[in-house]
């Protein structure tokens, strides 16, 4: 809310200055100025009462991942060259205008983040799924979390005639955040561990750290014994696909595709009687990706959620905190007052040297520096920033263009 009102702060100062030019014989510059912050200082101070954005740069979910790894750098020597060319193909994915897995990549680690936990988990679908939410495992798993029946309905999936909860992607992401949340904290905040026990259940790991002599502070978990070399694998399958995403920002070509608006994905309440087509179509939503997002929707079925890009009408926040949110307004602290004026002011003044940009959102080193026509190792060099670097909106970065 900060960063979005001081940028829409500037704007109006800066509109201020142009409408006292315009009509100076009506307002002194000074009035002016007191209207736009006293209109300012109407516009809501809680994020939750802001209307949620319905696109976003595919940098800004790059970004949003990246930003929330419990490790900042992938761990090469953690996996092998084999996983590595297994999932090669992940980028190239996220970069396919025509494919859904970009949006719902963002879709998940939007509801990790909200939940506290890293983003590591993000690639679970990846290796379960392909990020595909109709998909089938002969053996009994299905959706995007790939969940056993018994699994899901342990974890609150609604499974019932009709009726398949392990194919919502609204349904299952939320079930399987609860469970990563569990499992996050029984092991002492280990995204490894908790990544085991996803795959082969708290109790194995929980046996193999009493017999190795290790716990939740001190495990190896590349060393834990007893356990099936596919649990080890798993983890090891998420360390190539960090590390090959992080690798992906060096190619130029990918970065350029994900440089587009991506629908913001938000569950939606289907009214009852309702089918997906009817409401979609009301809502002027492309029907087919409607329906490719919400493979478990088949009828009319009263209180199912649906993944759509979200509507004009929503308000920002997650899945999990919307569904959680049952708090009075009246028991809500109050917000906190934000001087708008002299923050605006003091980005003008950062940004009035003609040498410095002020990053904006969904905005990379990689398209900052190709604006100005420098190497990005140049751009990131002369900002004292690695490659790992994260850039939020409100930084400035020094620059010298390219004569």
């Amino acid at each position: 809310m900060r960063r979005r009102g001081l940028s829409l702060a500037l704007g109006l100062l800066l509109g201020a200055g142009a409408g006292v030019t315009a009509g100076a014989q009506s307002l002194p510059a000074t009035a002016g100025l007191t209207q736009n912050i006293a209109s300012l200082a109407a516009l809501p101070a809680d994020p939750a009462a802001l209307p949620a954005p319905l696109t976003r740069n595919g940098h800004q979910i790059f970004a949003s991942f990246r930003e929330g790894l419990a490790m900042a750098q992938c761990d090469a020597d953690a996996t092998s060259p084999r996983w590595r060319r297994q999932f090669a193909h992940a980028p190239s994915r996220l970069g396919n205008v025509e494919d859904d897995a970009l949006p719902l990549f963002g879709y998940v680690v939007d509801e990790l983040r909200a939940a506290g936990l890293p983003t590591e988990f993000a690639l679970i679908p990846f290796v379960e799924s392909g990020y595909r939410p109709g998909a089938r495992n002969a053996s009994g798993p299905a959706g995007l979390w790939q969940f056993i029946a018994t699994t899901a309905r342990n974890h609150r999936v609604p499974m019932e005639s009709g009726y398949d909860g392990r194919l919502s992607a609204v349904d299952s992401t939320r079930a399987a955040v609860r469970y990563l949340k569990t499992l996050y904290g029984m092991f002492g905040g280990d995204w490894q561990l908790a990544v085991m026990a996803y795959n082969a259940g708290e109790y194995r790991i929980l046996q193999a750290l009493r017999r190795g002599g290790m716990n939740a502070q001190n495990a190896r978990p590349a060393e834990l014994p007893g356990l099936s070399p596919i649990t080890h694998a798993y983890v090891e399958k998420l360390h190539a696909l960090a590390c090959v995403l992080e690798q992906a920002e060096k190619e130029p070509e990918l970065m350029a595709a994900l440089d587009r608006p991506v629908p913001v994905l938000r569950g939606h309440a289907l009214p009852a009687g309702t089918s997906l087509a009817d409401w979609s179509a009301r809502n002027a939503l492309d029907p087919a990706r409607v329906a490719r997002l919400n493979p478990a929707v088949t009828g009319k079925r009263a209180g199912t959620r649906v993944l759509a890009p979200a509507l004009p009408d929503m308000v920002l926040g997650s899945e999990s905190q919307i569904a959680a949110s049952t708090t009075p307004a009246a028991a809500l602290p109050a917000p906190a007052r934000v001087d708008v004026a002299s923050s605006a002011v003091a980005i003008a003044g950062a940004t009035g040297t003609g040498r410095g940009h002020t990053v904006r959102s969904g905005e990379s080193a990689w398209t900052i520096a190709r604006r100005y026509g420098i190497p990005v190792k140049t751009l990131l060099s002369r900002n004292n920033l690695d490659a790992n670097a994260i850039l939020k909106p409100g930084m400035v970065l020094r620059f010298e263009e390219s004569r």
